[in-house]
């Protein structure tokens, strides 16, 4: 195993990490969030450190092109539902739940539609992401980052970032569904 796919590995090692310390934040221990925020840090650090070596050092692997787009999703699905379904956090440090639900149901249907793809073809896919998807997914980590810091402004990336992960979410899905077509007309 290379070093970029350990340092996918080291990610998502990190989430229990990241959710721990917000489960065990409350407004007697707010410095957790700050706790948080370094190890939501480190794994946004991670996910573009195992790119760069990845690229750079050609350490690209069928194993890295699953497992890093599976550790942003897992990381970043951990984060928005936990920032939003826990009532214990303090209440700046809750996203709402439409946000939540805009950003999970995304990567589910991703999840499953590459799935599927992978099925039908056998085995053969090669995952490419989008432009707007990196975006969408830096985007995603800047609202996480901004509201465990308590940025100002962190409403607009609500919105922003709710906006964006629409927009690649439907890129997603006509790219799969002209993958399925193609399949089908093959």
């Amino acid at each position: 195993m290379n070093l970029a796919n350990k340092i996918s590995i080291l990610r998502i090692v990190l989430i229990p990490f990241f959710v721990a310390s917000l489960l065990y934040c409350t407004p007697t221990t707010s410095h957790l969030r700050f706790v948080a925020a370094i190890v939501f840090g480190l794994s946004v650090f991670t996910d573009a450190a195992d790119g760069y070596i990845a690229r750079v050092y050609a350490q690209r692997t069928r194993l890295g092109t699953f497992l890093d787009p599976i550790a942003d999703k897992l990381l970043l699905v951990s984060a928005f539902g936990t920032l939003a379904a826990l009532d214990t956090l303090p209440t700046d440090l809750r996203l709402p739940a439409w946000l939540s639900l805009i950003v999970i149901s995304r990567d589910i249907l991703i999840i499953l539609g590459i799935s599927v793809i992978y099925v039908i073809n056998e085995g053969r896919l090669e995952i490419q992401p989008s432009w707007l998807g990196k975006i969408t997914t830096f985007l995603q980590m800047l609202t996480i980052l901004g509201v465990l810091l308590q940025m100002p402004a962190t409403q607009w990336l609500w919105f922003t970032t709710a906006a964006l992960t629409l927009l690649s979410g439907i890129g997603y899905l006509r790219i799969g569904t002209r993958l399925l077509n193609n399949h089908a007309g093959a």
